[in-house]
């Protein structure tokens, strides 16, 4: 049997295996894919990379007393797409893709009840092991005062990724930060609680491949916190930061270029929208 560490390590765990491109800050994304419309859509696009949002309700003209995994963003209770339907049609089409052609998937869970009621499907599903599959949750309080979302239970949310086999631990903050944002950065404190609750649940003993995803706001204030939470896992896990935007945040774009380029770009995904991704001109640097 294989041990934790090898399930963790094995596995296509990168869209490097797959885009025809080297650099993974040209991997490309689709965001919350919800619906079946929108999913056929970007199953025959261009899209690298689907992220979709999972939670716990029930289906459009179902049983509104049978709760399951859906496809869905708070505060949505009803999808018409299931988690379990997302799986089928995501596997069936990485089967019969070209390699070129092959999505990799980002499941975003918005609860812990979410995640443990998914487990069985996605084991039983999907194919980790052949196709990059991310397992995403904010499992920590971040900064800039972000009440209002709460985390996803650190503890419980490991305990269920260790059961998935080879797939990338997609782990964050809440964060708060809009248009007019200026102030805030990911602090020392919030760094030191992200790697004790790794260490804390062995998911740096495990090897474990982990990506950050960081909002660009706040990233481009935070080059010595986030180069501290890389260089302390470097050495036992295989460590990334996906760099992430909403429209209309507010970003100091050299600030951020700096960043990227300190870190190396050959361990960063940059999920932004078009007109900020065209900003920051992106050369590839490898450290």
């Amino acid at each position: 049997m294989a041990s934790t560490s090898d399930i963790f390590t094995s596995g296509k765990l990168s869209m490097q295996d797959y885009v025809n491109s080297s650099k993974l800050t040209d991997v490309t994304w689709a965001h919350a894919v919800n619906n079946k419309d929108y999913l056929v859509n970007v199953l025959n696009g261009n899209t690298n990379f689907i992220e979709a949002d999972i939670l716990i309700g029930h289906l459009e003209n179902g049983n509104p007393q049978e709760k399951i995994p859906i496809m869905a963003h708070p505060p949505a209770t009803q999808s018409n797409l299931s988690l379990k339907e997302f799986l089928d049609k995501c596997l069936q089409f990485n089967q019969q893709a070209k390699k070129a052609d092959v999505k990799g998937i980002k499941l975003d869970f918005k609860s812990i009840e979410a995640l443990e009621s998914s487990i069985d499907l996605i084991k039983t599903l999907y194919d980790t092991v052949e196709y990059p599959t991310w397992i995403n949750a904010d499992i920590l309080a971040g900064p800039v005062n972000n009440t209002s979302t709460i985390p996803v239970d650190h503890d419980r949310f490991f305990k269920c990724a260790k059961q998935l086999g080879p797939v990338v631990l997609s782990i964050g903050w809440t964060t708060k930060w809009d248009q007019h944002s200026t102030e805030g950065f990911y602090s020392e404190m919030n760094i030191q609680c992200m790697i004790d609750t790794i260490k804390s649940n062995k998911i740096d003993m495990l090897g474990a491949p982990i990506t950050f995803p960081i909002r660009a706001g706040i990233a481009a204030n935070s080059l010595a916190q986030l180069k501290k939470l890389y260089e302390a896992l470097k050495t036992t896990n295989y460590v990334t930061f996906t760099i992430w935007s909403s429209a209309d945040d507010a970003v100091d774009v050299e600030k951020l270029r700096n960043f990227m380029y300190e870190i190396g770009t050959d361990h960063i995904y940059v999920d932004v929208p078009d007109e900020l991704k065209a900003r920051l001109n992106i050369i590839t640097i490898e450290v």
